[in-house]
Order: structure tokens, then C-alpha cells, then sequence
């Protein structure tokens, strides 16, 4: 039986786009920031966008590696402002604040059609809901889930930026697991991507993986075919018929 459905946020509970010119108003704006802290930065918006564009998947790339999300300090100074020789203890006291401005505002997000309705649908079915989530902001997604109307939704949020743990890793799951009081088999979880979602859902041997459609980021899940999903859909409306079909209901 399934007691409980988490979620991942980016990509699942809203999607994102960047219009012409969003990076690099996003550049002048930590540049702005990062001044207001007596911290200026030797370049251009245009050239600092590049720079947070490449640095930002080299991150990607060593974090999935490791399955770790670093201490938001050494994050920005070792990747995404390396070069710039600013070491982690002067970024610590803005370090936060940098990470839910390039969590909130270096993109564009959109609501999901149908969340509410879906969240309340679930919970209707006497379903518990989460979130687990790789983020490097503490505080953007209390943020969006009160944004969304969902703060009072949510009975565990689990965040990497928190626990120092990414998705793909078991223990990312685990630890909904211990907050929850649950077993594996008792727990579905939602999300956009094979690379991080549903791998993660097979290796903690969760009851079911069901992947929404996001094709912005299918170019990160070449390779990863062979993984598959219990279930493909294309809006959350979807999910409450899932579960009770799961349910015998």
C-alpha cells in the first residue's frame, strides 16, 4: 500500500525558462549584490553570464559525481565565482543569500498546471506528501512552497543543501524513510529526471518511480534508456488515478 508521495521541486512542481537576456541580467544583479557587501568583480554582466553558465555545470557534473552538495561557501568560491580569488570564509556571511537568488531569479519558473488541485486530491486520498529536492539554497523552497500555496502540504522537505546529500543517493531517501516512519515499498516519489529521479527511486527500492515529462532536460538522461520508469505522464493531474490504481482503489 502506498502511504506517501514526494516530489522533486525544479522541473516537477514547476518548470523553468531562460527568455534572451535572463542570464545576463541575472549576472548584473549578483554583481549589484556582491557590491552592496564591498565585493566588486573585475568583469562584465555578458562575461560573468558565460562564467556562471560553464561553472555551474562543472559543479553539476562533480556534484552528481560525488552525491554531495558543499557547504554553500566553498561552492560559490571553488565553482561558480572561481577565479575571482575570494576565498569561502568572505563569502560566508552572503553565501545563502547568493544561493536563493541563483535558485529564484537566474530563471524563470512556472507553476505546473493542475499542483493545487493535484496536492489536494492526494491528500484527500489520505496520502502524506513530501518533498525531496537538490538545491543549494536553504531557504528558496520553504519559499516556493508558500509561493504555491503548499507549505501546509509538505510534512517532510528534504533538502541537499540541508543534509549534504544528492539525489541520485539512496540516503537521500532514507532519510524521508526515518522522518516519515515508512517502508520503501510504502512510498512513490515524483520527478522529471531518470539521472537523478528515478535512479534514486531504484536504488532505495521505493514502490513506484513515476517520471513527468520535462524535455529541456532529457539531453541529461542520454546514456540512462535502459532505466525506466513505472510511469510516464504528462501533467500531475495524473497522479491520484496512479496511486489508486497502485491501491487496488
Amino acid at each position: 500500500m502506498i502511504r506517501a508521495v514526494l516530489f522533486d521541486m525544479g522541473g516537477t512542481l514547476h518548470t523553468s525558462f531562460s527568455p534572451p537576456g535572463q542570464a545576463e541580467w541575472f549576472a548584473r544583479r549578483l554583481m549589484d549584490r556582491l557590491a552592496d557587501y564591498g565585493i566588486r568583480l573585475d568583469t562584465t554582466p555578458e562575461a560573468l553570464a558565460g562564467e556562471l553558465n560553464v561553472n555551474g555545470e562543472e559543479y553539476k557534473h562533480w556534484s552528481e559525481e560525488n552525491l554531495r552538495e558543499l557547504p554553500q561557501e566553498e561552492m560559490w568560491s571553488r565553482f561558480y565565482l572561481k577565479g575571482y580569488g575570494l576565498a569561502p570564509e568572505t563569502l560566508a556571511p552572503m553565501a545563502e543569500e547568493l544561493s536563493f537568488l541563483y535558485d529564484y531569479e537566474r530563471t524563470r519558473c512556472m507553476r505546473r498546471p493542475h499542483l493545487r488541485q493535484t496536492m489536494d486530491a492526494l491528500r484527500d486520498m489520505g496520502l502524506r506528501l513530501g518533498v525531496i529536492s537538490n538545491v543549494t539554497s536553504r531557504s528558496v523552497m520553504p519559499h516556493y512552497l508558500m509561493e504555491y500555496g503548499l507549505d501546509t502540504y509538505m510534512e517532510c522537505v528534504l533538502l541537499s543543501s540541508v543534509t549534504g546529500v544528492r539525489k541520485p543517493a539512496a540516503e537521500a531517501f532514507r532519510n524521508a524513510e526515518r522522518i516519515m516512519g515508512l517502508a520503501p515499498e510504502e512510498m512513490a516519489y515524483v520527478g522529471d529526471t531518470i539521472s537523478r529521479d528515478v535512479r534514486g527511486v531504484r536504488n532505495a527500492g521505493w514502490r513506484l518511480a513515476i517520471q513527468i515529462a520535462n524535455p529541456s532536460v532529457a539531453h541529461r538522461d542520454v546514456g540512462l534508456e535502459h532505466i525506466r520508469p513505472d510511469y510516464l505522464i504528462q501533467d500531475l493531474a495524473q497522479i491520484p488515478d496512479i496511486i489508486r490504481r497502485e491501491n487496488g482503489k
